[in-house]
């Protein structure tokens, strides 16, 4: 493809030249309904998806203190919390919606590039614990089948190709005026449009295919004689299934918006008013999924519910006790008297 020229791309609710007096209107019902979802995702959805990351990690790295060793799922879903972690963190740049981000451009490339990196690895390392759930059901007979029983290698290939693919998405924001202030999204607006068409293509399309493939695999191939029932396993492992689902639900709207912003560009257009909204919509959309899948995995993957059903027991132990305690305290000057 050959690389197109983006200095003429602005935001349609940061042109200075309006037409009529309805375009107005559009920009604040606009800006009002993008202001309300980001105060709901700050308020709701950060320190609540924050708060299970960081329980998630507390409980594997205690398990694997206790334990000297961790599991592969345990494995893998550490890497995806850690990247998702790093997600909500970097999601703190939509905090001065309805305004964007001012920053140099070289700051921003900066920015996108660790986005596009955690973006990238959440996404393949997932695909890497599907894949784990697939071999507990049906036992590995082929080399490269047992090869994924080496985690530290299968995330290490994956780290390395995700890191190129985030310096790819880089290139393709550009150098250009590195040091002009620009208004930044964590997919800059000013990006070249391969940006959006290989995100799209290797941050989503072969991704969603690979989880389809084992999918496909889970329900049609026949499991071994001694293998649970599907219904079991997918019951034994609950969090992985929702997290699959919701995940391709919401990167589906937000890639979708993605390529239609790829469209404009390719259309020497800036787009609406409401094709603003949309995309910044579906940004906040995917980082709200990100928290919901922290959610998922704390409330529903079996150590990590153990552990918070274990601090549940124990609070209402110390409770009862201290209740306990009070009573007698209570009665002793009752007991004197009668005496």
């Amino acid at each position: 493809m050959t690389s197109h020229n983006m200095t003429w791309i602005s935001y349609p609710s940061k042109n200075p030249v309006f037409t009529t007096p309805e375009e107005i209107q559009d920009i604040i019902a606009s800006q009002n309904i993008i202001s309300r979802l980001m105060h709901c995702y700050i308020a709701l959805f950060v320190p609540t998806g924050l708060v299970a990351g960081i329980c998630i990690l507390i409980v594997f790295i205690k398990n694997y203190v206790q334990h000297k060793v961790m599991e592969n799922l345990d494995l893998f879903l550490l890497l995806f919390t850690i990247s998702t972690i790093i997600m909500i963190s970097l999601s703190f740049t939509v905090i001065t919606r309805p305004d964007y981000l001012t920053a140099t451009h070289l700051t921003c490339n900066v920015l996108s590039f660790f986005f596009n990196f955690s973006y990238f690895s959440s996404q393949y390392v997932f695909i890497l614990t599907l894949l784990t759930l697939l071999l507990k059901r049906f036992p590995p007979r082929t080399a490269l089948c047992k090869a994924t029983q080496r985690p530290i290698l299968c995330a290490g290939i994956v780290l390395t190709y995700t890191f190129c693919l985030s310096l790819t998405e880089a290139v393709l924001v550009g150098t250009d005026n590195y040091h002009l202030e620009t208004d930044c999204q964590l997919d800059p607006l000013f990006a070249r449009p391969e940006y959006e068409i290989i995100k799209f293509t290797f941050g989503f399309g072969i991704p969603l295919f690979l989880q389809t493939l084992c999918f496909t695999v889970l329900v049609a191939k026949a499991a071994p004689a001694e293998a649970p029932a599907l219904q079991q396993h997918i019951r034994t492992y609950p969090a992985v299934y929702l997290i699959s689902v919701t995940m391709s639900m919401c990167r589906l709207f937000y890639n979708l918006m993605l390529l239609f912003r790829t469209s404009l560009k390719l259309q020497k257009s800036m787009g609406t008013t409401k094709n603003e909204l949309v995309m910044n919509i579906a940004e906040i959309v995917l980082f709200c999924e990100s928290c919901a899948s922290l959610v998922f995995i704390l409330c529903f993957h079996k150590p990590c519910k153990d552990e918070i059903l274990k601090v549940i027991q124990n609070c209402r132990r110390k409770t009862s006790a201290n209740n306990h305690l009070e009573i007698p305290e209570a009665n002793a000057p009752h007991e004197s008297e009668c005496q």
